[in-house]
């Protein structure tokens, strides 16, 4: 669907219940409100709708708490989670008093990000291919109390439960510490689950790929082929949001959190990154690596504002926790940048084939 049009065409066709209207909050979890189709209209993607921001942890004040949601046609996808027939729209979220973005949308700075490299000259086109990997556990326990304070958590794949008495008997195939990279089943316990989670995905209007086990016990990744920044960051919301919910559909839980055990791999996102110029990739070239002048200039930015980066893509304690030295992973770059013990930025050996995606 590209336009309010072809929205409202389609509700009255599929007889549609429910709009819910969607937007990411500043620390990355996506809102929603839902609406009788009744209340949907051309005059909704035009003039927006009205919702309270300063219940939005991060954003406005009690006295200034009107904000406007405005719906993007283009999102529009049937949810299959709900049981009544809701079809989900991603929105915008404006100031009422200008109907410029807000600046602590993430939606509206990440277009930003793509009009300022427009304007700079530095290319018409930046694709993004982002690779979030999880945990799936059957049990996650926590308590933060003055007199209480720890965690438990358990997956039957985890090694520490091959000893464990189950109901029916104790089988084996447990994936042991850092080898879960990434046998066939029985060790690979929810190969099923990983499929519907990529299936719902699918239905969502995602181009997935592939799906395998990851490297730790109960851990997990699903791919995604890579697109442009703003579209690329809706679909991530729909990566994380079928995962949780088709995970707690099978009474587990799914988490991002970036170190959830110690002694086994954690939970890291890889991005792809190129930038693009009448078709062509602005980061091939002569220089190092076989890389243009422009690519190493990007890497520079990266590295020199590290830090202010760290506070979006490493927000919490536990992101640190992965501050580990590696050892055979970085054996085929060509180019690799180590801060604090973690690369963050790779070159990888490119072959192309008739299947490459980036």
């Amino acid at each position: 669907m590209k336009t309010a049009k072809d929205v409202l065409k389609y509700i009255k066709d599929n007889d549609v219940k429910y709009v819910d209207l969607r937007f990411t909050d500043p620390r990355g979890k996506w809102q929603h409100v839902t609406f009788d189709q009744t209340l949907i209209d051309e005059e909704i993607f035009s003039e927006g709708t009205m919702f309270d921001g300063s219940s939005i942890s991060g954003w406005k004040a009690i006295n200034e708490s009107d904000m406007t949601l405005m719906p993007d046609p283009q999102t529009a996808t049937m949810d299959p989670f709900f049981a009544a027939p809701t079809l989900s729209i991603v929105c915008d979220v404006l100031e009422p008093s200008t109907g410029e973005p807000y600046n602590r949308d993430p939606r509206g700075i990440a277009k930003k990000a793509m009009a300022h490299m427009k304007t700079q000259g530095a290319g018409d086109t930046c694709y993004f291919g982002p690779e979030a990997e999880f945990f799936v556990f059957d049990d996650d326990l926590f308590k933060s109390d003055p007199y209480n304070t720890g965690f438990v958590l358990d997956s039957i794949e985890l090694p520490a439960n091959q000893d464990t008495a189950y109901e029916g008997g104790t089988l084996g195939h447990r994936i042991r510490t850092k080898g879960g990279y990434f046998p066939v089943p029985p060790q690979d316990s929810v190969q099923d689950m990983r499929s519907e989670m990529l299936g719902a995905m699918a239905r969502m209007g995602v181009k997935v790929e592939k799906h395998h086990h990851e490297v730790a016990s109960a851990q997990h990744e699903l791919g995604m082929k890579f697109d442009t920044l703003t579209h690329m960051a809706d679909q991530m919301q729909v990566y994380k949001y079928c995962i949780h919910q088709v995970a707690h559909i099978y009474g587990k839980t799914a988490t991002f959190m970036p170190k959830p055990i110690y002694g086994d791999n954690g939970s890291g996102m890889h991005v792809h990154q190129s930038i693009w110029k009448d078709g062509k990739p602005t980061f091939a070239g002569n220089k190092y690596a076989d890389l243009s002048e422009t690519c190493l200039h990007y890497i520079g930015g990266i590295i020199k504002h590290a830090k202010s980066i760290n506070a979006f893509t490493n927000p919490s304690t536990n992101s640190y926790k992965r501050c580990l030295l590696y050892t055979s992973d970085a054996a085929d770059d060509l180019l690799c940048v180590d801060l604090g013990g973690r690369r963050i930025i790779k070159k990888k050996t490119y072959i192309p084939t008739s299947h490459s995606t980036q």
